[in-house]
């Protein structure tokens, strides 16, 4: 066990105090808390513990005028023999008295008690299983249950604890198990809607993000990662072709003038969350066509150009007005639109040449523009040997458009090693399989000529190592190695740069970082200046896509906030976590069908999206990872049931509000909040019990249980109260079993539907379907004792 500092209290003042200096712990009863310290359950132990049971009249249950109070400090051996409680409040007295043993409820306190963490297996004993595991619930990655000893888990699901591994892969957190449980369930425009809340071109970045996401799905432990991005490849196209559904017009003109200067991913972001809160927002660029790099950097056979005319036109029939081939600090001055417009956004991307200095740089051809002509005019005369510099997916789109326009020889040098460079294994592979050399660890010095000053070949110099020991890039080479790549067109993929020079020196001066780059608040993406904000690549330099769609969606947020026009958050989904039981079994993830070697070409896309059934299939793999434990007390089903309060050190919190919001029920709680008593409504006329179905030999809480408080006149129900526990993260109110049962005439099939009711929606673990059998029995016995 761990050391800690033991201190005693003599109020709940003073002991709140010493919380709010926070790495402290509470010891109420002990019966749990010392248990979790000698077993190391937690990652980290707090430092010192304050003892509350040393508080003066922090114990005792009082009789008040409508109600009963039972005060934090009270034993449950007390609660459990109360002669108050056994008369008013049945149930509370019966659950206290099934709480493990006469020695724990003589210790265990009912503060203490609603106060306790959650029961699990892996969470509870990982010593048994091989060692402390690091569960969803102690911040971890996933619950173990999911794929394995689930015996006393939920068969209502699980709950969120934290942001799963993939959505903390994803630079814009999109909420990707949200999405997917919604297409298990064949709801594609809850999941449609799901995507939109972050990212408002789905059928754009699922081509071309090298979906960081993938890498860290928890089912990378048990096979294949699920296939994110073709899912949300299919949830893209779906929403395409459903346009009128997902981009509308907003329902309100605000009357504010918006301009987006940049017309890539991150400034349409921005245009279609800004038009969605009744902005008018008006989108310069200076290309004849709008996307940005989605249009005229990225191949069609990786993103068709129609994809994105799509999008577009989308925003376009929203009211969002596109102003093509104007250049600001050229055709329209910075303040001009500084002037005419309420707020600014820039999103103007990185397309400008690095220079990188090498011997005969100005024979080579800038990879970027390479691009740009080819996406404009699908045709380019090429040469037979191209010779393409650079390691990221730019570089690999170039050297597999060059040879898709038939160049017979194209090779590529780059600094990094293999494992090192920056394109994706998938785009890596691909260019190989077509036939691109690629040659790794190979730096640039110079151009090679012939004596008419003709491109012959790149002279390279061995590199040692590209980054430092803190991973900068700062490449060391070995001069002394060097070898002559042969080629008679050389295209440098090696990076862009970000243009800043249009701000000119009034704005430039303000709004610049000394890197040339827009100077932002990262958070927030304003700049100095309060009118404008600025993202994407003209903030970061070079960078994927979906960040740059990222910054737009949090600047706009926060233009319209400043503009006065708050965007509300969607509200929590208060539903339970699911899942597909034989879905997540499955190791390998569908692919995408991509065409034969030689069926592909420069402008037909090179695969083919999943069809909705087989996205489906592969949306079932997704584990929504988070806790499916059950809860603990034995108590809160109790205060649930009978409509109780909790009284804490600041308010009072009605019980089903302080149980069944939170995964912890003492997450409702400040640092330095202390729950007092907890308060009943003393009701006479009603019946109250609780049932408890456990394995005493194996297990002592509850596999499942059922409190329940009800008032009946001739032989009718007028009102009653069912919660079940041991069944859920939390307690489980059972209001449509209520509805069924109110004004009813008891009878053998009322208690049947009810039982059957009370379990139609469960979702059963591998080893856990006796408890929806224990669940229906425990809830069709209650009615029939009634008859």
């Amino acid at each position: 066990m761990r050391q800690f500092e033991y201190t005693s209290v003599t109020s709940f003042g003073e002991a709140s105090a010493m919380l709010a200096r926070g790495n402290a712990d509470i010891l109420a009863g002990g019966t749990d808390l010392i248990n979790v310290y000698k077993h190391a359950i937690l990652n980290e132990s707090p430092a010192s513990v304050v003892d509350l049971k040393t508080i003066p009249d922090a114990a005792g249950i009082v009789e008040n005028e409508g109600s009963i109070t039972v005060k934090a400090l009270t034993r449950l051996t007390d609660v459990a023999e109360s002669p108050v409680l056994q008369r008013s409040a049945k149930a509370l007295a019966d659950a206290a008295h099934s709480v493990a043993t006469p020695l724990i409820r003589n210790v265990g306190t009912i503060g203490g008690n609603i106060c306790q963490d959650v029961r699990c297996w892996y969470y509870r004993y990982p010593h048994e299983i091989g060692g402390r595991m690091d569960c969803s619930r102690k911040g971890g990655a996933t619950c173990y249950a999911l794929q394995g000893e689930n015996r006393y888990h939920s068969i209502y699901g699980g709950m969120k604890t934290h942001v799963n591994p993939c959505g903390k892969g994803c630079p814009a957190g999109i909420d990707i198990p949200a999405y997917m449980e919604q297409i298990r369930k064949g709801n594609w425009d809850e999941a449609a809607r799901i995507i939109l809340r972050v990212n408002p071109m789905p059928m754009c970045t699922a081509r071309i993000c090298p979906h960081p996401c993938q890498d860290n799905c928890n089912q990378c432990q048990y096979g294949e990662n699920v296939g994110i991005h073709c899912v949300e490849r299919t949830l893209g196209d779906y929403i395409l072709k459903n346009v009128d559904r997902f981009y509308v017009k907003p329902t309100r003109e605000t009357g504010k003038r918006v301009a987006v200067v940049g017309a890539g991913p991150g400034g349409l972001t921005a245009a279609y969350f800004l038009r969605s809160q009744g902005h008018s927002v008006t989108v310069f660029d200076t290309h004849e066509k709008a996307g940005g790099v989605l249009y005229y950097g990225i191949p069609h056979y990786r993103l068709p150009k129609s994809i994105v005319e799509g999008y577009v036109q989308a925003v376009a029939n929203m009211g969002v007005k596109f102003i093509m081939n104007t250049t600001i600090g050229k055709d329209i001055s910075m303040d001009e639109l500084v002037t005419d417009y309420d707020s600014i956004y820039f999103g103007t991307g990185a397309w400008k040449q690095p220079i990188l200095g090498i011997q005969g740089e100005e024979l080579t051809e800038f990879g970027l523009n390479f691009l740009v002509e080819v996406n404009t005019f699908l045709k380019k005369a090429i040469d037979n040997d191209v010779l393409v510099c650079g390691g990221g997916n730019v570089a690999m789109d170039v050297a597999l458009t060059a040879k898709r326009m038939g160049a017979k020889h194209v090779c590529l040098v780059c600094l990094e090693q293999e494992k090192e460079m920056p394109a994706t294994a998938e785009e890596i592979a691909l260019a190989k399989e077509e036939g691109v050399e690629i040659f790794n660890g190979w730096g640039l010095k110079g151009v090679v000529t012939d004596d008419d000053g003709k491109v012959i070949g790149l002279e390279s110099m061995r590199c040692v190592s590209v980054f430092n020991e803190e991973h900068r890039f700062s490449p060391v080479y070995d001069e002394n190695e060097t070898c002559v790549f042969d080629a008679t067109t050389i295209i440098l993929a090696t990076g862009q740069r970000v243009d800043t020079s249009f701000l000119g020196d009034k704005f430039g001066a303000q709004l610049k970082t000394a890197r040339g780059l827009f100077d932002v608040d990262m958070e927030t993406y304003q700049t100095k200046n309060d009118k404008i904000f600025a993202g994407g690549d003209a903030v970061t330099g070079p960078d994927i896509a979906i960040r740059a769609i990222c910054s737009g969606g949090i600047a706009a947020k926060t233009m319209s906030k400043k503009m006065g026009y708050p965007v509300e958050a969607p509200a929590e989904s208060k539903a339970f976590l699911s899942y597909d039981i034989n879905g997540i079994k499955k190791t390998e993830s569908k692919k995408l069908t991509e065409h034969a070697l030689g069926e592909r070409s420069l402008t037909d896309e090179d695969a083919s999206s999943l069809s909705l059934e087989e996205a489906q299939a592969e949306a079932g793999r997704c584990m929504n990872c988070g806790c499916y434990s059950v809860n603990a007390s034995d108590i809160s089903p109790v205060l649930v049931a009978l409509d109780g309060k909790v009284i804490t050190t600041k308010k009072e919190i009605a019980a089903r509000d302080f149980f069944a919001t939170k995964l912890k029920a003492y997450d409702m709680l400040d640092q330095d909040e202390l729950v007092t008593a907890v308060k009943l409504p003393d009701r006479p006329d009603y019946v109250t019990g609780y049932e408890k179905m456990r394995i005493r030999e194996a297990i002592d809480f509850a596999l499942v249980s059922l409190a329940y408080a009800y008032k009946l006149e001739d032989g009718k129900l007028v009102d009653v109260s069912l919660v079940m526990g041991g069944v859920a993260p939390i307690p489980v109110k059972l209001d449509e079993v209520e509805e069924l049962l109110k004004g009813k005439t008891l009878s053998r099939e009322l208690a049947e539907e009810a039982g059957a009711l009370a379990v139609k929606d469960v979702i059963p673990m591998s080893m856990n379907h006796y408890k929806v059998n224990t669940a229906r029995a425990i809830v069709s016995r209650f009615v029939e004792a009634l008859l």
